[in-house]
């Protein structure tokens, strides 16, 4: 069946619709749960029950070769091989690889990301989160993207792998570059060299942390990586890998995560003052908010065999994208999906973190930065709003992320 190639006005390749895809959901949802994108050639799921199904079937849909979609474009291909040949390429570790290989990577770093690991770092996260907000509680505004959405998961992550937490827009810039082949698909020669140079900074500062970690561990994620497999060492390229994931999932992503459950609090005064009435509810407010405007919106498979999937046939080496964010709005599973309600008793449902095998080893960790975070802003403010209009558009353009550009707030200082 081709049902889903039927023509439909909105575009996921449109930075439009990135910045603001809600209504591209509901069409295609209203259409069909899996679609295929004819002018990129890519086949979306969109359903829950679909993603689901695909997010556990690595079988059918393989995590492995997303990465070699790449190598078609010669800009991305230049950057590859240079990164190859000055630093250490990518290997396929963690996010690119199936079971059982994948099994491997996710029994060593299960030890590392522990509830218990989790509970010991909440300290440092709730003395960075203070440390931030004292910076602008006496001023009554904050621009929150750069002032504690930005820099609270930068200083952890940064302090986590040795550097000074004042370094974390250097931190930054390294996820940035890291990102580039896939955010910036459309980059000159000239400006994939540019953060090829970033990345290569990164990898051979995380190189010479690694080495001495080898040589005398301490308690930071570099030393419990570096030490985690009993099986043998992680070589080199495998520790690149790891730390690159570690470093674009556990910054960029809960900024983003924050930045969103910020601007949803700000611009619905009726779920704030109920949150500040019942702070019991902060647990579902993260829960709601990730489902709402899911952090990372989808991310790559390839179908290893021809597959039907709601009656859309998929052909064999497809590029397919499972989409959480269009699942996390299917009005099959979420009742008026388009609002924002904190006391939904299904939010926990959505899988903004995916699900199976791949979901997200920082899923503990990004909720505790998450919940730290606004438990601290609620108790030191009365109330927040916006300061003046938003960003258009508001997000840069990612098929995959929600990196929001500013989130100009006031608000009144608790007394």
């Amino acid at each position: 069946m081709t049902a889903a190639d039927t023509p439909l006005e909105l575009r996921l390749s449109d930075p439009h619709v990135q910045d603001d895809p809600f209504d591209y959901y509901a069409q295609r949802l209203g259409n069909c749960p899996v679609w295929h994108e004819e002018d990129v050639d890519l086949y979306v799921v969109g359903g829950m029950a679909e993603a689901r199904d695909a997010l556990n079937d690595s079988a059918t849909f393989s995590s492995a070769p997303a990465r070699r979609s790449a190598g078609v474009n010669p800009v991305a291909m230049a950057y590859v091989t240079a990164l190859a040949e000055r630093g250490w390429g990518r290997a396929v570790t963690l996010q690119r690889t199936d079971p059982p290989a994948h099994t491997r990577y996710r029994k060593v770093l299960n030890r590392v990301f522990t509830p218990g690991r989790v509970k010991q770092l909440t300290p440092g996260i709730e003395a960075i989160a203070n440390e931030l907000v004292d910076a602008f509680i006496h001023t009554g505004r904050c621009e929150f993207v750069a002032d504690l959405a930005l820099p609270l998961p930068g200083m952890f992550i940064a302090e986590q792998l040795g550097l000074d937490r004042s370094q974390y827009r250097m931190f930054r810039r390294w996820a940035e570059a890291m990102l580039c082949l896939a955010n910036r698909p459309d980059m000159t020669m000239e400006e994939a060299m540019a953060e090829l140079e970033v990345e290569l900074e990164a990898q051979h500062y995380l190189a010479a942390e690694c080495e001495k970690r080898r040589a005398e561990p301490s308690d930071d994620l570099i030393s419990l990586i570096v030490h985690a497999d009993s099986d043998g060492e992680f070589t080199m390229n495998e520790l690149q890998d790891l730390l690159h994931q570690l470093v674009t999932g556990g910054f960029e992503t809960t900024t983003g995560g924050l930045a969103t459950a910020m601007m949803l609090l700000a611009t619905h005064p009726d779920q704030q003052l109920l949150l500040r009435e019942q702070p019991q509810l902060l647990g579902n407010f993260v829960e709601e908010s990730l489902r709402f405007d899911s952090p990372v919106q989808g991310l790559w498979r390839k179908a290893t065999c021809p597959v039907q999937v709601a009656d859309v046939d998929i052909p064999k080496g497809a590029s397919v994208m499972v989409r959480f964010g269009a699942a996390n709005r299917d009005p099959l599973v979420f009742d008026d999906p388009a609002r924002f309600d904190i006391t939904r008793d299904n939010a926990h449902s959505h899988i903004a973190f995916g699900l199976g095998a791949h979901f997200c080893l920082g899923a503990a960790l990004a909720r505790q930065e998450m919940t730290t975070a606004f438990r601290i802003l609620l108790e030191r403010t009365d109330h927040i709003e916006l300061d003046g209009d938003l960003p258009s558009p508001l997000h840069e353009p990612s098929i995959f992320l929600r990196p929001m550009k500013a989130l100009p707030l006031r608000f009144l200082a608790s007394r």
